[in-house]
């Protein structure tokens, strides 16, 4: 997790539910006229987002929705256009190993500023299972089973 990051301004609840996130990178987003402000403002989704590698070797953000900004007239952006993502050569080259293998994908987890750029917190992720994820459900409830018995017994 990167330290020092400012305000979040959208975050991927889904990832942590559908993936084993194993690996995180903090990337840049190339953005065009107003969407910085829109940003701001907090109308950014990352819902049905991800990222995915080109043949050139550059990384882009699919499907990160960014609203048109109030303001903006004439010179508003295509709310759901691909944004490249700005990384070292080397990240992207371990980034490209280790999607190659089979059931792993890039999920934005994070969007947020650091120092007045926006900021991307990618996970590199392994589709969970079914049985996965009951299996999170199921320790999530023990241990909110657990914390409610503790604070009970705090109480008498």
């Amino acid at each position: 997790m990167p330290k020092g990051h400012g305000k979040v301004y959208a975050q991927n609840k889904k990832a942590s539910h559908d993936y084993f996130i194993e690996d995180t990178y903090e990337a840049g987003i190339v953005l065009q006229g107003t969407e910085i402000k829109s940003i701001r403002n907090g109308r950014v989704n990352l819902k049905d987002a991800h990222a995915r590698i080109d043949r050139k070797g550059e990384v882009y953000i699919v499907n990160m929705h960014i609203s048109p900004y109030e303001q903006g007239n004439r010179f508003n952006h295509d709310p759901t256009r691909s944004r490249k993502l700005l990384l070292h050569r080397k990240q992207i080259d371990k980034l490209i190993g280790q999607t190659q293998q089979q059931g792993y994908a890039l999920v934005p987890l994070k969007l947020y500023m650091k120092d007045g750029y926006a900021k991307i917190l990618l996970g590199v992720g392994k589709g969970k299972k079914k049985y996965d994820k009951r299996e999170d459900l199921k320790q999530k409830q023990m241990k909110r089973d657990i914390d409610r018995a503790m604070k009970d017994h705090a109480r008498r």
